[in-house]
């Protein structure tokens, strides 16, 4: 089974680009969709006729958005705040998470799309962004107790160590490389999850699945690896390859996000 997760940075720009034909050549049996900044009426015939699309829209147009995108049918739908179980209201809160069940050789698989704040360090987006990873951490625990394979993806918009990002000395002040953000993904490897990519990449710099489109900084490959597949044990021990399908060239990007792209032997 062939799972992917990428920000598309607007699925209507990224479809223009070649965001809709690289899905039907990915060999792709579920991929998460994270920045899809329209809703499902829009994302669905932009994904593709072939494909089965749920999507969690933010009530702000033109914000955040996932969606999860099969071949087969998704079931057992749970999406937004009702997923966390969280009583914030606030429209900046929707479109962050999703999750649905899809079927595989070896049984079912829980998937979840999620997209964490960016946040800026010293403003309130930064307690957005600290009380939506907790919801996350507590929905997270609920969903290891609930289902054997479960997988939660998407753009968490941190950088765990310093080989995730090139400028890691720069950024030590920055969102996105607090120490106060990265203990969050300390707490969910130690719980059991398993970073499926960092895990089968080993102790390297990158790969990297986020450039800036300002400057050089894709050409010069100044990167932070801030996507993720967080697999229970169980899934975990099944991923086969893992990979970050980084384009050729800038020109040829149509998103400023890579897909990683794994592989179960399901």
């Amino acid at each position: 089974m062939r799972i992917v997760s990428v920000n598309v940075n607007g699925v209507r720009a990224a479809a223009r680009k070649g965001m809709t034909e690289w899905l039907e050549a990915s060999g792709a049996d579920v991929v998460c969709l994270q920045e899809v900044r329209a809703p499902l009426e829009i994302t669905g015939p932009l994904v593709g006729e072939s494909w089965h699309v749920v999507e969690e829209a933010c009530e702000i147009k033109g914000r955040a958005g996932v969606a999860i995108a099969a071949r087969t049918e998704l079931t057992d739908v749970v999406s937004g705040v009702d997923a966390l179980g969280e009583t914030m209201s606030e429209p900046v809160h929707t479109g962050r998470w999703i999750e649905a069940t899809v079927e595989s050789p070896a049984g079912p698989v829980r998937v979840v799309s999620t997209y964490q704040h960016s946040g800026t360090a010293g403003t309130p987006t930064m307690d957005l962004k600290y009380a939506m990873l907790d919801a996350s951490t507590a929905r997270m625990a609920a969903l290891r107790e609930q289902y054997d394979r479960v997988v939660v993806m998407g753009d968490i918009n941190i950088a765990h160590q310093n080989n995730d990002i090139k400028n890691w000395k720069g950024n030590l002040k920055s969102a996105g490389f607090l120490p106060e953000e990265r203990a969050y993904l300390d707490r969910w490897i130690q719980d059991g999850w398993v970073d499926v990519h960092r895990a089968h990449a080993g102790d390297v710099a990158g790969p990297y699945t986020w450039w800036s489109m300002r400057g050089k900084a894709f050409d010069n490959d100044a990167g932070w690896r801030i996507d993720y597949q967080f697999a229970s044990p169980a899934l975990a021990q099944a991923a086969a390859d893992v990979r970050v399908d980084r384009a050729p060239s800038y020109d040829t990007r149509w998103s400023d996000h890579a897909p990683l792209i794994v592989d179960y032997a399901l």
